[in-house]
């Protein structure tokens, strides 16, 4: 068998089964016991098939293609590109290209997202802006993709609710808080938990005033981080300084804000820095100040007071980031965060997508991605 291409026929033969049978298990669809969909598929592996992916498609009338519609400001975040990456690793193993959509701008939420780009090696489309705002059920969309994956959905974002009323089975990354309809599936992170585990990280490394720099939006993660911040707060007895920076805040924003905190805060000395690829801008803040960082760092000898910085207090600091990267794993000290595993949280949205389409799982469910805290020097 291994001379030529091994056919469903060749397989059917192998496992005495009919043609259709093996489709059917090969599939997950039909009515097929599971001891013969298990015969069926080690057969298959055994003998070495491989569905013809353009085949499979015109059969179910697939276009072979999911969507994939990412926050505005996915292209400056590391975190984005990975999970990016790690979805399209996932649908491909599916025989699926991604398609990357561009946002519409329309206002009212009446558009859908779209792209025209051709398919790049790495399976992916080159997003482009859409040729118009038709009715998402009629428009491009549905007939373009078989599904779509909708990442950290935001309220305020007016393509989403066309983009759930598509036709076709979406799969969001984190929940959607807005008001139309629901997801045909989710995937979520616990991330009042994981803000929650630094903020008691920091306390127990001997933080008594810490600060959290959330981020501004309406997307789940958000506004869970801000919600947390301010219920831990009043849980512990602890006052927590928040801040609000953008949703991708640059270096430079949170060291305009990190300053701005130390300069009228002096006691803070912890700061949770939420934004991706933030925080270096958070340790340059520090050593502006003169603030050394981790726990076991020395207090800075403070100089002949001249200007008011001088006068400041030269206490260490605690640093730590809600979103690991280059950015924490390359900073002086290296920076105590949170491992979303972005990469493996895109493939689990695209597995739970794939299961949706084949028939492998039902629609409403909902699926749970891990996270680990990375502790480092800055803690």
């Amino acid at each position: 068998m291994t001379s030529r291409t091994v056919t469903l026929l060749d397989v059917a033969r192998a496992a005495g089964v009919s043609k259709s049978t093996v489709s059917d298990a090969l599939q997950g669809s039909g009515r097929v016991a599971a001891a013969t969909r298990d015969r069926v598929r080690a057969v298959a592996e055994e003998l070495g098939y491989r569905p013809n992916s353009a085949a499979r498609r015109l059969r179910r009338s697939s276009t072979g293609a999911i969507g994939l519609h990412l926050p505005r400001t996915a292209t400056r975040l590391d975190y984005y590109m990975n999970l990016a990456f790690g979805a399209v690793e996932r649908a491909q193993e599916e025989g699926f290209d991604v398609m990357l959509l561009a946002p519409t701008g329309v206002a009212g939420g009446g558009g859908s997202s779209d792209s025209a780009g051709p398919t790049s090696p790495s399976g992916t489309t080159s997003p482009t802006s859409p040729a118009g705002a038709a009715s998402p059920a009629n428009g491009p969309i549905a007939s373009r993709v078989d599904g779509l994956l909708v990442i950290d959905p935001e309220v305020d974002d007016s393509a989403v609710p066309g983009l759930l009323d598509a036709g076709v089975p979406v799969v969001t990354g984190e929940r959607y808080l807005g008001p139309t309809a629901a997801p045909t599936g989710a995937v979520i992170c616990d991330n009042a938990a994981s803000l929650t585990a630094l903020l008691d990280h920091v306390t127990e490394r001997g933080a008594r005033h810490p600060a959290v720099l959330a981020p501004a939006g309406t997307s789940a993660w958000a506004t869970a981080l801000r919600a947390t911040a301010t219920s831990w707060a009043r849980e512990r007895g602890v006052a927590v300084a928040l801040r609000t920076v953008p949703f991708a805040a640059t270096p430079g924003e949170a060291e305009e804000t990190t300053l701005a905190l130390l300069r009228t805060d002096p006691s803070v000395d912890a700061v949770i820095c939420a934004p991706d690829g933030a925080a270096p801008g958070v340790l340059r803040a520090a050593a502006t100040l003169g603030r050394p960082v981790g726990p076991d760092a020395p207090p800075a000898a403070a100089p002949h007071a001249r200007t008011a910085t001088d006068a400041l207090p030269r206490t260490p600091l605690l640093i730590a980031s809600c979103v690991d990267g280059t950015a924490t794993r390359s900073a002086e000290p290296p920076v105590t965060a949170v491992d979303l595993r972005p990469a493996a949280y895109g493939r689990a949205c695209a597995e739970l997508l794939c299961d949706i389409l084949a028939g492998r799982t039902t629609p409403d469910t909902v699926r749970r991605h891990a996270w680990a805290l990375e502790t480092r020097a800055s803690t």
